[in-house]
């Protein structure tokens, strides 16, 4: 009998499904914002689909996390009638789901003119020029990520405050709170073998409830499907155990960011090894390193948006709380927004340090392998290294990263380079998305606001 890891053609998949005799299938799209859209296929529909598509309406690219539709973007709306759009079911990304007994799943992406929107193939596109160029991109994600001893109904029911965290306090790389809640951990680490997102490592990070999960290194675009996997059924594991996990920015000014690391690295398609790796050169790091160190570093402020896309973002974007605040570098330097990572042929890589939990997955691997091969395509040098605690130090302005999400989506909309390497449709309904998110947040009036002026003003 064929494994869930062994599907890797449309005849593999019906294999499968006939072998184990499952009557429904379980088929999921990722959204703009990253979330897992889906529905059950009987077997009939789900062949069917593997052999022709299916469609699925494009709201699902019109809308925001709330289900609310945007009424600023062309790509669909009411002006289109919320049309279908055709998916294409990718057979090799089938996947045992643990939570389901003899359940499958298999992740869609959007073809055609929605393809222009799709994150999914979004990434593809990127992918592709990287091989045109001579490269096969790599990515590993790690997520930082809180735990409460909450349901939906109870944070609801408290109104998001005063939130019980699985454990108190800071106690960062703990031991004991790992051996503790054993139980709990091993379900993560078997979830993610069963799953094929295997985590390499698995801690405590600094702050009450919060953990951090590295997942393995893989090409890019399967370690973006990793990611986007991890971050879904990470909260399905957390609630079928009486908790939940958020992957907010922030989700407590008293605590620390939630981060959402990329890590990516460059071989070459001839065979030769690592396009990073120069034993030569200071740092091991070859030109087609630096030039990719420098259009991460120079495209950083214009991609901004895609990488932190939510207004909480941007709370975490602050200096002292391990977030950068300008588009620097350094080697082996944690308080830079790119962290060279010196090594082997095998492990020489950069380490994108801007990311936060939050992103979309195939949005960030994106925006972070885009613009460094722009830098290649460009032959860019990066700025001087920062060397030393690089939020106190002065940095040239236009390596500034924007405070607000608003002004982060002017900057990608202006951006000649982003519009190059992803295309004018997909930049300007991303644009407009997050532009339609500030919109929604200026609606609301916080607890802030009410303590400040009610009584004073």
């Amino acid at each position: 009998m064929l494994s869930s890891k062994d599907v890797k053609t449309i005849a593999d998949a019906k294999q499968i499904v006939e072998e184990r005799e499952i009557s429904h299938i379980k088929v999921g799209i990722f959204d703009i914002d990253g979330i897992m859209r889906g529905k059950y296929m009987s077997k009939e529909k789900f062949f069917s689909s593997l052999d022709n598509g299916f469609a699925f309406c494009d709201v699902v690219l019109g809308w925001d996390s709330k289900d609310n539709l945007y009424d600023n973007v062309n790509f669909t709306g009411w002006h289109t009638g919320y049309p279908d759009a055709p998916v294409r079911v990718i057979p090799e990304s089938c996947r045992e789901i643990p939570f389901e007994d003899n359940t499958l799943l298999f992740i869609g992406e959007f073809t055609e003119k929605a393809a222009e929107i799709c994150p999914r193939n979004l990434l593809k596109r990127v992918i592709a020029r990287a091989r045109d160029m001579g490269f096969d991109p790599f990515a590993a994600l790690e997520y930082e990520f809180f735990m409460f001893k909450e349901s939906p109904e109870s944070v609801r029911e408290k109104g998001f405050k005063n939130l019980v965290p699985m454990t108190p306090d800071s106690f960062g790389y703990s031991v004991l709170r790992n051996t503790v809640h054993s139980d709990l951990y091993k379900k993560i680490l078997e979830m993610s073998e069963i799953m094929d997102f295997p985590i390499e490592a698995l801690h405590t990070e600094t702050g009450p409830g919060v953990l951090e999960a590295a997942i393995a290194v893989d090409c890019a675009e399967n370690a973006a499907d990793k990611g986007a996997l991890f971050k879904t059924f990470m909260k399905v594991l957390a609630q079928k155990n009486g908790l939940m996990a958020t992957f907010m920015a922030k989700w407590s000014m008293d605590c620390p960011g939630q981060s959402g690391h990329i890590h990516v690295s460059l071989f070459n398609r001839d065979g030769t090894g690592s396009a990073f790796y120069d034993p030569n050169q200071q740092h091991c790091m070859s030109k087609i390193q630096r030039n990719f160190l420098a259009g991460q570093q120079r495209l950083m402020p214009q991609f901004l948006c895609m990488i932190a896309p939510t207004i909480n973002s941007y709370t975490r974007l602050i200096p002292g709380f391990w977030a950068p605040t300008y588009a620097t570098w350094g080697v082996e330097n944690r308080t830079t927004a790119l962290r060279i990572i010196p090594g082997s042929e095998k492990s020489q890589r950069v380490e994108y340090r801007l990311g936060s939990a939050d992103g979309n997955p195939y949005l960030t691997v994106a925006a972070a392998l885009a613009s460094g091969l722009y830098g290649i395509m460009n032959e860019w040098e990066p700025e001087q290294q920062v060397e030393g605690n690089s939020y106190e130090q002065e940095h040239p302005s236009y390596l500034k990263l924007s405070t607000t999400l608003w002004d982060a989506a002017q900057q990608l909309k202006k951006s000649t380079a982003a519009r190059e390497l992803f295309g004018n449709e997909f930049v300007d309904h991303f644009a407009a998305s997050r532009e339609w998110e500030e919109r929604e947040y200026r609606k609301h009036v916080s607890d802030w606001e009410m303590d400040r002026y009610f009584e004073i003003i």
